[in-house]
């Protein structure tokens, strides 16, 4: 990898494109936020986002650490004044402090977030922290060693841990756990998950699994667990109130009275959020994909290169895709062919 920083429409839908608000998409959604990823590569191989054998994108595939800083400024000056950083793991591209640093002084950015694995947190932190990232998101999927290793394949849970540990010396607004909780893997762990973050006063918010891609070693329908489910488990010991608190994605939290952590809960499954949803994904390849459960896409990578610099180019084609953003996902429908791409290929 570089190291340089040198489907129709439906009939009578609204008119999209860039207003006084910003994008708009044709059901009236207004996209503030974006995921990018900087890279598809991993120092873990998650078994609900990787398969144990990866074949990575070739390097000339992938966008230059420019390409990608000039897909966020033309999406701030469209109006997006949230980008989280995703992957893969973001902090194993090479020179990606570099990137950060640049894109934590866009204008009209109020929000530079990012998706971790933990494992290089000790190292990072600090710098994030300088470089203007406001809220970072770290996987925690078990706080047993050995069940860590089984569902990361390769990850060191003591290397996660001290990263957490890190971040939370640095003064993050917010720090949240993410727990993909999976039948069979680590269904038993909702409560110490829990109390886990509740002894640190971060957040914590569990996520249904998604059908993209094929994994390697499980179904993912046998292993799926609903959040209503995991929020009774919740309930059982703790009163949850709900909670009147927003942010860029599609969490729906909820208070322990006199707790500072926020339980939260992603559900694309069991509860479909896609009426309200604000976001779109950029992979490292420069697809713009317009949905994490669809293909609809368009590929800002040939503009990138074929027309160097134009900036009007890339604006008007963001523009443009506003139109191939879907309703809704469709999500373990049985009659609906799900994406085959894998999570660490969407970012994250």
């Amino acid at each position: 990898m570089s190291s340089n920083f040198n489907t129709a429409t439906s009939a009578g839908a609204a008119s999209t494109g860039t207003t006084s608000t910003g994008l708009i998409d044709k059901f009236g959604r207004r996209v503030d936020y974006i995921r990018l990823s900087v890279t598809d590569r991993c120092d873990f191989r998650c078994v609900y986002c990787m398969t144990e054998e990866m074949t990575f994108l070739p390097r000339d595939q992938v966008l230059s650490l420019e390409e990608i800083y000039q897909v966020a400024q033309a999406f701030t000056e469209l109006g997006v004044n949230k980008i989280r950083l995703t992957g893969g793991e973001p902090l194993v591209r090479s020179n990606v402090m570099s990137l950060i640093n640049r894109l934590g002084k866009l204008d009209g950015l109020k929000e530079l977030l990012l998706t971790t694995n933990g494992a290089q947190l000790e190292k990072y932190a600090e710098p994030l922290r300088a470089a203007g990232v406001n809220r970072i998101n770290i996987s925690l999927d078990s706080l047993d060693a050995e069940r860590f290793r089984r569902i990361s394949r390769v990850g060191k849970l003591e290397n996660v841990l001290a990263g957490i540990e890190a971040a939370r010396q640095q003064n993050f607004e917010r720090i949240r756990l993410n727990a993909v909780i999976m039948k069979g893997y680590n269904d038993d762990e909702v409560l110490p998950l829990t109390e886990f973050a509740l002894e640190r006063d971060v957040d914590i918010a569990f996520i249904e699994e998604m059908p993209l891609g094929s994994a390697s070693d499980h179904d993912r329908e046998s292993t799926v667990c609903n959040n209503d489910w995991v929020r009774e488990v919740i309930s059982s010991r703790y009163e949850l109130l709900p909670s009147t608190t927003t942010t860029a994605g599609p969490s729906r939290y909820f208070k322990i009275p006199g707790r500072e952590s926020r339980i939260g809960f992603i559900s694309p499954v069991s509860h479909n959020f896609c009426s309200d949803c604000n976001r779109v994904r950029v992979t490292v390849e420069g697809r713009l994909l317009l949905c994490l459960g669809n293909e609809h896409s368009m590929d800002l990578r040939a503009i990138l290169r074929e027309q160097k610099g134009d900036m009007e180019a890339l604006k008007q084609a963001i523009v443009k895709a506003m139109d191939l953003k879907p309703e809704r996902h469709h999500f373990y429908e049985k009659d609906y062919i799900q994406p085959i791409r894998l999570m660490n290929m969407t970012g994250g």
